[in-house]
């Protein structure tokens, strides 16, 4: 018996099938084999048009299937992780009206900090422990007022797995998780806040059906099965953002537990019990995977420019390199790069710079003594030393990691960077072997109940690596400049 697990990524869509007795990956697959493209009309803008996504899916499976590993026909269930905060709104016909608004649009941000102040900061803040910011429900109200003839024409609202579930299964269902995402859940209430959806003047109706993230959310079409190759009539049994995702990969979903990931975003990702939030909602709290058997609460600190930043660099220094051979040569520079630092915030407002568009700069050079390699070892300080910035601000909000669990992947990929991270964060970190659709078919087990209990999904998870801090910290130096200079760009934007 095998499960099939969905990861809807900004820059491609990966899937892979696991055997439910092992919880052992056979085989996986992405598409495409460049990153996807992100459509920006103006600056601070981001869409993807999410018949992409399904036509990437696609062509993903099909890698997968023509493998040879395993049987599609004994695949048992699906789950889906999801890029998080998108907006995609669909006719009664199940059509897209419009490209989605992704995560990194910035366009709502004015329509977010009006419905914060006249709902209430402090009511906000109690019942939807954020202010609406830059998330889906800002997003719609957007597309209520610049684009009225499309948003007449909208049956149902949801988030980007919720679009991928829809199209395998012609059902529309959304979670408590998905609805937290978009800033519509009422944490005290534990429904659709009233007070959003009276403020933007959203009718109730465009929510689909409320389920939980384990359970089922319809079965195979017959028609997509036929197409895809699999059985007709499996369940969709779960589905979580990304971040959520990430951290049910690596077992994190008791209070104290915290998760990591450093790709195009950098996470870190904290369960709790507790009802919490920042004053400046700089931090967020969603519905964890797992609320509706325990109160579990996810705070997530969102870093919009990290993996995005260390791509950037290397696409315009080291092109023709990979990127083991850039961090093996900028493993030959000290710590601190010489005294050039970047900041990496390009990628959009920055929520804990209180969505800011700050952008993201080299300061420092030295035109006759920093070199391209300079540049690329101070881009993975700098990612490491805004994490260390979001990290102090939790810290601020009773959040105290003790350790932090990631997957090997990406940038946590370079010593560079985990030598930076621990150390500027005097935090101390565990690597794992783990991946989103991975993640999303352990998801679909637990919620077609072919695991008796979510621990079981995780018993043959291991440990590779424990990262941990040095007892002299010299990083802490190298970040108080960085951090000067970050704010003078900040109040430069105010």
């Amino acid at each position: 018996m095998y499960l099939l697990g969905i990861d809807i990524g900004t820059s491609s869509v990966k899937v892979s099938v696991v055997d439910a007795q092992t919880q052992k990956c056979v085989a996986n697959a992405f598409y495409p084999d460049t990153e996807a493209p992100i459509i920006s009309l103006k600056t601070g803008w981001a869409e993807q048009n999410p018949d992409m996504w399904w036509e990437y899916l696609q062509q993903a499976l099909m890698r997968a299937n023509v493998s040879g590993k395993y049987n599609p026909k004994d695949i048992a269930a699906i789950g889906i992780a999801y890029q998080m905060h998108g907006l995609v709104a669909v006719n009664k016909q199940q059509l897209a009206l419009r490209n989605s608004i992704i995560w990194c649009d910035s366009r709502a941000v004015e329509y977010g900090e009006n419905a914060f102040h006249s709902i209430g900061e402090e009511n906000c803040l109690c019942n939807l422990l954020n202010s609406p910011g830059n998330f889906t429900a800002a997003k719609l109200a957007w597309v209520k007022k610049n684009e009225p003839e499309t948003f007449k024409q909208i049956y149902k609202i949801m988030l980007p797995g919720d679009f991928i579930a829809m199209r395998l299964t012609r059902e529309i269902t959304t979670t408590p998780s998905a609805l937290s995402e978009g800033v519509f859940w009422n944490f005290t209430k534990n429904n659709i806040s009233e007070e959003v959806m009276k403020y933007f003047g959203f009718d109730k109706n465009i929510i689909p059906e409320i389920k939980n993230v384990f359970s089922t959310h319809g079965f195979l079409n017959k028609e997509v099965a036929d197409k895809l190759g699999l059985k007709q009539g499996i369940p969709v049994s779960y589905k979580a953002g990304d971040q959520l995702n990430n951290a049910l990969s690596l077992n994190v979903l008791q209070p104290g537990e915290v998760a990591a990931t450093a790709g195009t975003s950098g996470v870190i990702y904290a369960v709790t019990d507790k009802l919490v939030y920042d004053k400046q909602s700089r931090i967020n709290s969603f519905v964890h995977v797992n609320h509706a058997k325990e109160k579990r609460i996810g705070v997530l600190l969102c870093i919009n420019g990290a993996g995005i930043m260390n791509s950037w660099t290397k696409k315009l220094l080291g092109a023709d390199k990979s990127y083991d051979q850039l961090n093996k040569e900028a493993a030959n520079i000290p710590a601190g790069s010489d005294g050039v630092f970047v900041i990496p915030f390009g990628n959009g407002a920055e929520r804990m710079l209180n969505n800011k568009l700050v952008g993201a700069s080299v300061q420092n050079i030295d035109l006759n003594k920093h070199t391209p390699t300079h540049i690329y070892r101070a881009a993975h300080e700098g990612v490491a030393y805004a994490f260390r910035y979001g990290l102090d601000i939790m810290r601020e909000n009773n959040i105290q990691p003790k350790v932090i669990r990631a997957g090997q992947a990406n940038m946590f990929l370079s010593k560079i960077f985990l030598d930076a991270f621990v150390n500027v964060t005097n935090t101390p970190i565990e690597l794992y072997k783990n991946d989103g659709s991975v993640g999303a078919a352990l998801g679909a087990g637990i919620g077609a109940k072919i695991f008796a209990e979510e621990k079981e999904a995780f018993q043959n998870m291991k440990r590779i690596k424990l990262v941990e801090p040095k007892g002299n910290n010299e990083y802490d130096a190298y970040y108080n400049i960085w951090r000067e200079a970050l704010l003078k760009k900040y109040n430069h934007s105010l």
